[in-house]
């Protein structure tokens, strides 16, 4: 089994129009067209069993109507492989409420992006939503580290994150882009073995660049497969979960780059879908 622990979805009415202006923001390429439907393609392309989805809230408006949206499509979105997580905003005001909405409709979890909800991680309306989000039981996805598209500020620091630990100590935490994108020295030597689970997305191999305009990335940060090992293994691959962030990369290159890293068969078990399995609840 592979489960993908990092994927996004847009409507598909909206999908081609939001992927172009990502796309030009981060001088990268796309690999589905962003809808549903395309991630499911994507998927049995990649032999890939799951998808979690993660929709970010880019201000407090979009909070309500896409989690009702989210709510109401789970069910279908489940029988074609997509588990959905539901959103939130740092300045959305009735955060409990929203948070014991999703709760209550089996929702597994909420997904926060720092750089693009233009806060800090350790601002004290984030550090509200962690902590309210983690006594309900939901599990935490945050951006972690540089966003390619939003490059002269960290959001979401390794020194921030390890305030948020000390501070909350979130039970289901899970940072993106192997807990730092960018930021791999500070990841190895001061966050690596904490209490919390990294995803492998978007953080492994090339970065594409933008095929269309034909603009390289600003930066390309992705680790070596050396540096790879040594943070999964001083972390422990038992909190590393398989992850993409499609459509930003191809799903089934992302499963061979992994296959193709030496780790053993056991660690590449629990990386590819048994950490997510028990993070889930499958």
């Amino acid at each position: 089994m592979i489960i993908d622990f990092h994927t996004h979805t847009f409507p598909a009415k909206i999908s081609a129009g939001v992927l172009a202006k990502l796309s030009l923001k981060s001088h990268t390429s796309y690999f589905t067209d962003g809808s549903a439907d395309g991630l499911v393609s994507s998927m049995q392309e990649g032999g890939i069993d799951y998808s979690v989805n993660l929709p970010v809230m880019t201000n407090p408006g979009q909070v309500e109507k896409v989690n009702s949206a989210l709510i109401a499509e789970q069910e279908e979105l489940r029988r074609k492989g997509i588990i959905t997580f539901g959103g939130i905003h740092p300045d959305y005001e009735d955060y409990k409420s929203e948070l014991m909405r999703l709760k209550q409709s089996k929702i597994p979890g909420i997904k926060i992006h720092p750089a693009y909800q233009n806060t800090d991680i350790d601002d004290i309306r984030m550090m509200r939503i962690i902590d309210a989000a983690s006594e309900l039981g939901l599990i935490i996805v945050t951006h972690a580290g540089i966003d390619i598209g939003i490059y002269d500020h960290n959001y979401a620091s390794v020194s921030q994150i390890l305030k948020i630990i000390d501070t909350l100590h979130p039970e289901k935490f899970v940072l993106a882009h192997m807990g730092n994108w960018g930021c791999w020295e500070d990841v190895e030597h001061d966050l690596a073995g904490a209490p919390i689970w990294f995803d492998t997305a978007f953080s492994i191999g090339p970065v594409t660049p933008d095929t269309k305009s034909g603009q390289k990335p600003y930066l390309s940060c992705n680790l070596s497969d050396e540096e790879f090992i040594r943070i999964v293994r001083k972390h422990g691959a038992d909190r590393i979960l398989f992850a993409t962030d499609s459509p930003w990369e191809d799903q089934r290159d992302y499963v061979e780059r992994i296959k193709r890293i030496p780790l053993t068969e056991t660690e590449q078990d629990m990386i590819f879908a048994g950490n997510a399995k028990k993070l889930l609840d499958l």
